[in-house]
């Protein structure tokens, strides 16, 4: 027999403990998380490149409920936020509901049962009531398709895949790719390699990175009392928000984002003297059209002498070099991919989801638009509920995102178990207001307003429509999930579809 569950999440990583625990404070006890990875932790788990570190102030990156005093540094290294997700996972008695190394192909809803039917790869399927996926927005890493590069003799590592045992000493290196990945990666590699070449597609907007070391005493100071971190987090939170205001509310208040922008300019100044390089490191779109990062190293490191920084587009790979559109060839021994992740092609949804009528979430947001209701339902997918869905993400911190949506989970599902409804959807008509006022916040933002035509950012869709981002402040969003009108929900079994009257909750 098939086994079934109240509840299928999919995905191990913060926003997956998220929705565990969300589960567990609305009296759902009955779930599981499925992960394919051999452990939980999401991004921290799978990446463990050099240099690896959290690109917010570690104050903010953690659940509010649940703080951590003991980070060593401002900006926390990979492996801290690896044993914060394990706490996480012990304190809240989540692990125990975890299965690893259970890769989810694809989920279609059974109408007839009223449930969702979950196939695993070599695995038997499972059912659920409810369908949770927890993916995140950047799980389907990017591998660039470029001419011969399947011929490379020497060592290929992708960042999401770092090889522990790699040695790059003495090594003719070149690193693909120069976001926020490669801002952390691009300085570690230079201090061992030989020789460092960077091939630079489109640069990235760095802000100085004010990181120090925790001293001791602060950190008892905020063991012994919490509220001292609760005022050092808001503080912290005030700070990040400043930093998005003025590209949400780019048409409002557009001279804050240029603002930043002539700081980082000045920066980059103070950090490179030759012009010709600082003018191949200066992005030609506005900031914020992508994400920015933290860092004092990364744009020193071009100034070193076995650092070379190219522009020119990649022609093909030979099995000992890569070889430029120009015909200038680079001899490299090992290849770094720092090229990002497939989100709108793969990423929305990270498996396939079929729902009512048989309609194919991925294909139909791709021959349609993107869009969901608050950043986590779709009409036609009744009790599924995608923590990753376009207008979803909130502000620069992840965090921010994952207890907004929290909030909508125990909302509508304790709303459900309350009148004894076996299905909740989103209705058509809460889902197109929502997203024609969502797409109307756009108009204001400086992916409309500013200069973004270079950036090749993925804010952005196949259609051109920055659907990502929630365009509003994200103290707005959390309470916003807080309030929406339950009536945007319908909660009724499968025989009955007439819209609910107005509930307010």
């Amino acid at each position: 027999m098939t086994e079934h569950v109240t509840a299928a999440i999919i995905g191990a990583g913060f926003g997956g403990m998220g929705a565990g625990i969300s589960l567990d404070r609305t009296g759902i006890d009955d779930w599981v998380i499925l992960e394919r990875e051999p452990d939980l932790g999401g991004t921290w788990q799978v990446n463990r490149y050099p240099g690896l570190a959290v690109d917010i102030p570690s104050l903010s990156y953690s659940f509010s409920f649940e703080p951590n005093p003991d980070w060593s540094r401002l900006f926390a290294p990979g492996a801290e936020l690896k044993s914060y997700c394990d706490h996480v996972a012990d304190r809240y008695d989540l692990r125990r509901r975890m299965r690893f190394e259970h890769t989810v192909t694809e989920a279609h809803w059974d109408e007839a049962e009223e449930r969702w039917v979950i196939e695993l790869s070599d695995r038997e399927p499972i059912t659920a009531t409810y369908l949770i996926a927890a993916t995140g927005f950047l799980s389907q890493p990017r591998v660039p398709d470029i001419d011969g590069i399947d011929t490379f003799a020497g060592t290929v590592i992708h960042s999401t895949d770092w090889d522990a045992t790699a040695d790059l000493t003495g090594t003719r290196a070149a690193v693909i790719g120069t976001g926020a990945t490669a801002v952390q990666l691009i300085p570690e590699v230079a201090r061992q390699a030989e020789s460092l070449t960077v091939f630079q597609r489109t640069p990235i907007w760095v802000v100085p990175r004010i990181d120090m070391e925790m001293p001791g005493w602060l950190r008892a100071l905020f063991r012994r009392a919490p509220l001292t971190q609760k005022v050092a987090r808001k503080g912290n939170d005030l700070l990040l928000e400043s930093l998005i205001f003025g590209v949400v509310h780019h048409r409002q208040a557009g001279f804050a984002s240029r603002l930043v922008q002539r700081g980082a300019q000045r920066f980059l100044h103070s950090q490179v003297r030759d012009p010709a390089l600082r003018r191949q490191l200066t992005p030609g779109y506005s900031f914020g059209c992508k994400r920015p990062t933290f860092s004092n190293s990364y744009f020193r490191t071009f100034t070193k002498p076995h650092v070379t920084l190219e522009t020119d587009p990649i022609a093909r790979v030979e099995p000992d070099a890569i070889v430029t559109e120009s015909g200038t060839r680079h001899q490299i021994d090992t290849l770094l991919l720092a090229t990002g992740f497939n989100l709108w092609d793969v990423n929305f949804p990270a498996i396939t989801v079929v729902g009512r009528d048989g309609r194919d979430l991925g294909k139909w947001w791709r021959e349609n638009r993107f869009g969901s209701f608050q950043g986590v339902s779709v009409p036609a997918f009744p009790n599924f509920f995608s923590l990753a869905s376009p207008f979803g993400y909130t502000g620069l911190n992840y965090f921010t995102t994952i207890e907004a949506e929290m909030v909508h989970l125990s909302r509508v599902l304790g709303e459900a178990r309350r009148r004894g409804a076996p299905t909740v959807e989103v209705t058509e008509t809460a889902y197109d207001e929502f997203c024609a006022r969502m797409r109307r916040l756009v108009e204001d933002t400086v992916f409309t307003l500013g200069d973004c035509a270079t950036a090749r950012s993925y804010y952005f869709n196949q259609h051109g429509e920055a659907t990502l981002l929630r365009p509003t402040a994200s103290w707005r969003a959390h309470r916003e999930q807080q309030r929406f009108d339950l009536a945007a929900y319908r909660f009724s079994p499968a025989q009955s579809r007439s819209e609910p009257s107005a509930i307010r909750a």
